[in-house]
Formats: C-alpha cells, structure tokens, sequence
C-alpha cells in the first residue's frame, strides 16, 4: 500500500474517525445478504406452493362443472319422463291398465248441508267385444293371441284347474278378477 496521506486536521480528522475503514464493511454486509437471499427464497417457495394450491382448486373446479352438468342432465330427463307420464292420455291409460273407471257427473255439497246434482255410483263400462284386450305391463307376450287354440284356454287355467272363459265371455270369472287386481302396478324411475 502506499504511504497514508497528510494526517487530517479539524473537522475532516473527526469524520474520518467516525466513519469505519474498508476491512470490516465487507463483514457487515454478509448478514444483509444472507437475509435478502433468505427473502426471496421464502417468496418463491410460497409462491410455488400457492401456484400448486390454485391448480389443485382448478381441477377441482372443472371436475364439479363436470359433475353439476351431468346431475343436470339427469334431472331433466326425469322431468321429462314425468312430463309425458303426466299427461292427460298418460293418466287415463294408466288408471286403465288399474281397473279405475271414469266418475261420470259429479256432486257438490252446498255450505249449507244441501246437495247440488245428483251422486251417481261409477260403473265400469261393458267389456268390449274386441278378441284382443289391451295387456298389462307384467303379461307375457303371449297374451295377445288368447284365442289361438286349447293350449292358450289351458294355460290360463283358474286356480282350481279348470280352464278361465274366454275373452269374448260377457262376464268376467270371479276367481281370476282378483289376481289381476292384485298384481303390482309397474314401477317407474322417480317414484
């Protein structure tokens, strides 16, 4: 190194007494460093680990989208299923195929105790003549050619073995009604 200046006098002497030599600011400075390289390593791992946190939540999301417009879907086909089983020509078929019949005029009852038309009993209308009754859900699809010979009367045997009366019979065997009343109605989805 080289000779050290003039030494300073006054004012410049005190200065330089305060201010440090060139030896240890280079050791002051490494804690500094050391703590900005801390701080932004802590901000890039956080930052990484939020970036994942939203990918997982994204994927999440569009997995539910998925899901909302499946159940959608669903749903408006059961409506629809229901739309057209609740239609008025649905209805009556389906009280048909029960054994309900029509409930002609009705009558209505006054506040006053009084009736207001006549109440009549709802009758079943007479079997039509037709060979070929409409089948029930659970029938077999044999049961459409009753009158195919003896082993369609011999298959529709009454419970005590002999044969039922055939379809064009203008009245119904009392020991066959009941089976056919009592037999489930047809499930559908929705119910």
């Amino acid at each position: 190194m080289s000779k050290p200046a003039a030494p300073l006098k006054g004012r410049a002497a005190r200065l330089a007494r305060l201010m440090p030599s060139t030896g240890p600011s280079s050791a002051a400075r490494t804690p500094f460093v050391l703590l900005v390289v801390l701080l932004l390593g802590g901000g890039l791992i956080t930052l990484l680990l939020l970036n994942s946190a939203l990918n997982e939540g994204s994927f999440r999301l569009s997995e539910l989208k998925r899901d909302t417009t499946e159940l959608t879907d669903e749903q408006q086909a059961l409506q629809r299923d229901v739309d057209s089983r609740s239609q008025p020509d649905a209805l009556e078929k389906r009280a048909r195929e029960l054994g309900m019949v029509p409930g002609g005029n009705p009558a209505f009852l006054n506040p006053d105790g009084t009736f207001r038309g006549k109440p009549t009993e709802a009758t079943a209308p007479p079997p039509s003549p037709s060979p070929s009754p409409t089948p029930s859900p659970s029938a077999s699809p044999d049961a459409d050619a009753p009158a195919a010979g003896p082993s369609a009367s011999g298959a529709s045997a009454g419970p005590s073995g002999s044969p039922s009366p055939s379809v064009s019979a203008t009245e119904p065997d009392p020991a066959a009604a009941p089976s056919a009343e009592n037999s489930p109605p047809p499930t559908s989805p929705g119910r």
